[in-house]
């Protein structure tokens, strides 16, 4: 494949001409890595490695620009890469991009966790089940929730009083609410004490 001329584009990216082939499109910095010049003659394994160079750059820049935006798990991050690049490449970036430090599922497990804990309020159960659909091991999930073992009765009551206690004037208002604790993650046990302790007689009559 032989280069008849490279030109700038636009930006960093240049437009690079071949002799009876479609013009391909590069980033300056893969031009200076192969030393790509006009005359040059590649053979087609070598151009082959071009490409694979050329898509690893434009991936690793993807998920960078993807990760200005918000935190990702090793598993969420593989797969929004996967929707456009073959296997083999997306483990290269998966790989870079814990070398660099940017892809850390236990900090980003903590940070997911404070969110649930304390600022949604999350019982252990939801929190925990949130942060599986993000794609993180259990053993990480677990060492990020073990800070938020104790308190649970302080977080549920928190959460009475923020969102139910001025509907719970009657017995349908009380099973309502406790039907909504249910579903935040909190343990039945857990949901009777917090009501106890906040004088709501929560005893079926």
């Amino acid at each position: 494949m032989k280069i008849t001329g490279i030109e700038k584009y636009k930006g960093s990216t240049y437009k690079v001409e071949f002799e009876q082939q479609e013009p391909c499109y590069l980033n300056i910095e893969i031009i200076n890595k192969f030393n790509l010049k006009a005359g040059i003659d590649l053979p087609l394994s070598a151009w082959e490695q071009v490409k694979e160079e050329s898509d690893f750059r434009r991936a690793r820049e993807r998920a960078l620009y993807l990760l200005d935006y918000k935190d990702y798990s090793y598993v969420d991050m593989f797969k929004k890469l996967r929707q456009n690049y073959d296997e083999e490449l997306c483990y290269r970036v998966m790989q870079k991009l814990v070398d660099l430090g940017v892809i850390n599922d236990r900090r980003y497990a903590q940070g997911l966790a404070r969110h649930y804990m304390e600022v949604k309020l999350f019982g252990r159960r939801r929190a925990f089940q949130e942060m599986r659909l993000k794609g993180l091991t259990k053993e990480v999930i677990d060492l990020a929730l073990e800070e938020y073992e104790q308190g649970t009765g302080e977080r549920l009551r928190r959460l009475i009083e923020k969102k139910h206690l001025r509907y719970m004037t009657d017995e349908k208002g009380i099973n309502r609410a406790k039907n909504s604790l249910i579903r935040y993650g909190y343990d039945y046990g857990d949901i009777k004490e917090a009501l106890r302790e906040i004088q709501i007689d929560s005893e079926d009559e």
